[in-house]
């Protein structure tokens, strides 16, 4: 199943290419992409990115790119969203005001700058994850992190975290100056974190090794 192609959306915010490595390295076939036909075929997708919330979705709706990750994500395909690709799944963003998302998963896109405790805007560096113990799908082949241990270190680089309406999505959260926020999400064949797991050792490559492999076999 390492064979699998896996589309990486190039929607114009990023460089595509240190994700695309990671999965050459790892055995799978990966392409950058923003040709809608593309994406469609592909046995999996991700969606990375850096940059401004808004940039974001306007550069996806000039490339005609909304509705086909959609039709993605419906098609029960496994999809990985990274950092700034974690956040466009949302419903919403705060940043250089209010900026509808993806709509996938519920919740809004909020600053860490609005906390009185948080001194130090961009969160840049490594941080632990600790995971949500009420999923009951701890040990399910679908999630990615079912070999990873609370405590495991990632790289973040962010500045705004998503805040999900509904608990029961996320998986991980991670402490900064105080604050405890969602690091990461899993609903169905979705998975998206707000950390860089292709810049995150050998942990993140775990992540990115299993991920669409077990997801497939779950479907």
């Amino acid at each position: 199943m390492k064979n699998m192609n896996i589309a990486v959306i190039d929607y114009k915010m990023s460089n595509m290419f240190s994700i695309k490595n990671a999965l050459d390295v790892l055995g799978y076939n990966s392409q950058i992409t923003s040709k809608s036909r593309e994406i469609l075929k592909a046995d999996g997708a991700v969606l990375p990115g850096v940059g401004s919330f808004p940039d974001a979705m306007q550069h996806l709706h000039d490339l005609e790119l909304i509705n086909v990750i959609k039709e993605f994500i419906s098609s029960g395909k496994p999809f990985m969203g990274i950092c700034l690709g974690l956040q466009l799944l949302f419903s919403e963003s705060e940043e250089f005001g209010r900026t509808n998302g993806l709509g996938v998963l519920e919740g809004k896109v909020e600053s860490f700058a609005k906390h009185e405790g948080v001194q130090l805007v961009p969160h840049v560096g490594w941080n632990t994850i600790v995971k949500n113990g009420l999923r009951e799908d701890e040990m399910l082949s679908s999630n990615p992190l079912k070999e990873i241990r609370s405590g495991e270190h990632f790289y973040f680089v962010h500045s705004f975290y998503v805040n999900p309406d509904n608990e029961g999505d996320i998986l991980t959260t991670t402490e900064y100056h105080g604050l405890e926020f969602c690091s990461s999400v899993l609903r169905d064949n979705v998975f998206a974190c707000q950390f860089h797991p292709e810049k995150s050792g050998a942990t993140g490559l775990e992540i990115l090794a299993d991920f669409f492999i077990d997801s497939t076999m779950a479907n």
